[in-house]
């Protein structure tokens, strides 16, 4: 699922102390059988996730310069992608080698059959996801059915975030949280689900809140959530096409309570759009809905390639390489890989999780449902009848 991009810095190159080998020993068997000579590796992001592992992708040709000279970086929107490799396929000159993105893409080239199948195909070349994942990232994984493999994980929200100046009386559930917005009218704000991460996991998370038929079923089975939303919606004065509004309107005073997700609190914090002592609530019976961000490889690539590109996904997923994953709480916490603390991130992601993490979280994800995403059919109905229903007047 595409995880929108808001203007972020984030660190880049190599950390004094944190290797780069691209196998820890003994973890896979299988040796890289080289190309004839070094590979240029194209990379193409629909998600966001560069921000997050750029540095590990850079790592790879340093710790293996016989097999890759240099990586090249592209971005697209995820809609666009799938035909522009579609159109590669069948003109049989493929030059995307690896796609980084979201459920959204994963999935559409999924439909499409566009991706190599990685798992049962190529298992002995890739590290076993039960061995390595953390549970719910291992949950997310299994949604690719085998195409892609998760690449960064986190448990995402829904969560409010409020500024504690200017909301006295913090709501605690739902039925609070309506209510406060009738009283403080066009002061609560959510981004348009198709468009915002935040956005979709507060409709997907809803159901489990209000205690809907079947959270996995927009169409039949979210009767209260659509009641709610609509309901709610008679006190937001319009909705914007992405989350980066949401923030910056917080910041500026314009909003007093946003829906947010654990990333989305910490960086616009690091990154100053939005004041640090702006606090988040959990309302009481909440489930976290989970994203993640995958690796693909497009069906084409040549034999000599794939070899290479298996490699570089098992790179990806050893513990140094996905330390870099906590970035600056961008998707915290980042790494989908078992046994990556803190402690071995960078020291700019340490410092910048340690001045604007919250200690709460831990207990948050320890004590809290997960809960995968909506499959990507269901999410374009509930994206539909959103549009249709709730917000489609008011969309900015």
């Amino acid at each position: 699922m595409a995880h929108d991009s808001i203007n972020r810095r984030h660190f880049i190159g190599g950390v004094a102390g944190l290797g780069v080998a691209a196998h820890a020993p003994g973890v896979f068997a299988q040796q890289l059988k080289l190309p004839a000579a070094p590979l240029t590796i194209s990379v193409i992001d629909v998600g966001g996730a560069l921000a997050l592992v750029q540095t590990p992708l850079e790592n790879y040709p340093k710790a293996n310069p016989k097999a890759v000279s240099r990586m090249v970086f592209t971005k697209a929107p995820a809609p666009e992608l799938p035909a522009k490799i579609k159109a590669q396929q069948n003109a049989g000159r493929v030059d995307i080698d690896l796609v980084i993105g979201g459920l959204d893409v994963l999935s559409a080239g999924i439909e499409q059959k566009l991706w190599v199948e990685l798992l049962p195909s190529h298992a002995s070349e890739l590290p076993k996801p039960e061995d390595v994942f953390l549970k719910p990232a291992l949950a997310m994984h299994n949604l690719g059915q085998g195409q892609g493999m998760a690449m960064v994980y986190y448990p995402s929200g829904p969560l409010l975030e409020y500024m504690p100046e200017r909301v006295k009386q913090v709501p605690t559930t739902a039925e609070e949280l309506l209510a406060w917005t009738k009283q403080n009218k066009n002061r609560f704000f959510y981004g348009r689900p198709a468009n915002s991460g935040p956005g979709r996991t507060w409709i997907m998370g809803l159901p489990y809140l209000l205690g809907d038929k079947d959270p996995k079923d927009p169409e039949k089975g979210w009767d209260k959530t659509w009641a709610y939303l609509k309901e709610l919606g008679e006190n937001i004065e319009y909705y914007p096409a992405g989350t980066g509004q949401t923030m910056k309107e917080l910041g500026d005073g314009s909003r007093d309570i946003i829906i947010s997700t654990t990333g989305w609190d910490i960086n616009p914090r690091v990154l100053g759009i939005v004041p640090k002592e702006a606090k988040i609530q959990a309302l009481k019976g909440f489930h976290w809905v989970t994203d993640a961000q995958y690796m693909m490889i497009p069906k084409g690539v040549s034999d000599e390639k794939l070899n290479v590109l298996l490699d570089l996904i098992r790179h990806m997923l050893t513990p140094a390489q996905q330390a870099y994953t906590y970035d600056e709480g961008y998707f915290y916490p980042g790494p989908a890989v078992k046994d990556v603390p803190l402690s071995m991130a960078p020291a700019s992601s340490q410092k910048a999780i340690a001045e604007f993490g919250r200690p709460e979280y831990e207990k948050l994800i320890a004590d809290n449902p997960m809960e995968t995403p909506l499959n990507p059919d269901k999410m374009v109905i509930a994206f539909r009848i959103w549009d249709e229903q709730v917000g489609g007047a008011k969309k900015k």
